[in-house]
């Protein structure tokens, strides 16, 4: 079987596991309070261009939507979200879990706008009910999307200007995030989200680490104890160290990107092989996250051999599914799946 179900079917990159294994009979002081996760931390401010930015590392995106939306909102608000945003759809309830709701709104191709959270604002302010309502004070966007699109620098703008006009925070999930740096058209880069953003994170686990999430924080109040959150949610590692090497390796020499262009340039080839035999997509974008729409009878065919995700029924014949590469995806695999259509 080969598998194009997910970008963390792997385990991680060379380098990586090269240097866990050189460091593996170090004695370090445990929770993250290391010199590779404060020289992890450095690289990453200096590639965000954001020194008073804070950068913790966490164990899992999960653990890491859980404990930032936890640490920033009172017990009476919620967060705005895409329908199809990971809060809303993946993450089992988590954020419910901790005692806040996840305030949906309808997403196009994985997006919201900025117009959409004003709207949601304004209608809790004027509802004569408005204390008997959970109140919005976040908004939760993913780069890339669920959908595999991309936020430009102007729509991140614009969520920036209404997240100031309406007294909100605005966070970030990255979990694919090196896969949108390297996507073509993308215009929005590390030092863009650290001045944009209040909080994001630089994913991991689906761009060639083992595991692990780096978030980075702007807003002077999220930054105050948010490791007693990390610790309380579950997403403190005792061994804190595996996760600094994980992202120091990852920031030396650009490797961050290096690997997620890998993923990007295979994406691409297939992206244009479904084109070239016919085939259309539920949504267009230029990331490693493709959905076509192929025949419930081809379908049949290609799960001998090809993992892949089931997305949504099309009509009586046809389904939209979703085939990811990643830093780890071989071409001879892309290959054969091209051969197979």
């Amino acid at each position: 079987m080969i598998y194009f179900q997910s970008d963390y079917t792997e385990g991680a990159c060379p380098q990586i596991m090269e240097r866990l294994a050189l460091t593996n009979l170090e004695q370090t002081p445990g929770y993250g309070e290391d010199e590779h996760c404060r020289r992890a931390a450095e690289l990453i401010l200096q590639a965000c261009e954001s020194p008073a930015s804070k950068v913790h590392f966490l164990v899992g995106g999960t653990q890491t939507n859980m404990t930032v939306i936890a640490s920033a909102l009172r017990p009476h608000q919620g967060v705005l979200a895409a329908d199809c945003g990971h809060i809303q759809v993946h993450e089992t309830g988590a954020i419910e879990a901790q005692g806040h709701k996840v305030l949906a709104l309808p997403a196009l191709e994985g997006k919201i706008s900025a117009s959409q959270v004003e709207k949601a604002c304004q209608a809790h302010r004027e509802d004569p009910s408005f204390e008997h309502m959970v109140q919005p004070a976040m908004v939760y966007i993913s780069q890339p999307t669920e959908l595999g699109t991309l936020y430009t620098k102007k729509e991140l703008d614009k969520l920036r200007q209404v997240c100031n006009q309406e007294g909100l925070y605005l966070f970030v999930d990255g979990a694919r995030l090196g896969y949108g740096l390297a996507a073509e058209g993308n215009d929005v880069s590390l030092p863009d989200l650290a001045r944009l953003t209040d909080v994001f994170y630089i994913g991991g686990t689906k761009v060639g680490a083992l595991f692990g999430e780096a978030v980075v924080i702007q807003h002077p109040a999220l930054q105050k104890d948010f490791r007693y959150l990390i610790k309380q949610k579950g997403g403190m590692l005792a061994k804190g160290r595996l996760l600094g090497i994980q992202f120091e390796v990852l920031f030396e020499d650009n490797l961050y990107e290096k690997i997620s262009y890998h993923a990007i340039r295979l994406a691409d080839r297939l992206r244009a092989a479904f084109r070239e035999k016919g085939y259309s997509f539920f949504v267009e974008n230029t990331t490693n996250q493709l959905f076509p729409i192929i025949s419930d009878e081809k379908l049949s065919s290609l799960k001998e051999k090809y993992a892949y995700s089931y997305q949504f029924r099309i009509d009586e014949g046809h389904s939209a599914v979703r085939f990811c590469t990643s830093w780890a995806t071989k071409d001879e695999a892309v290959e054969a799946l091209i051969r197979a259509l």
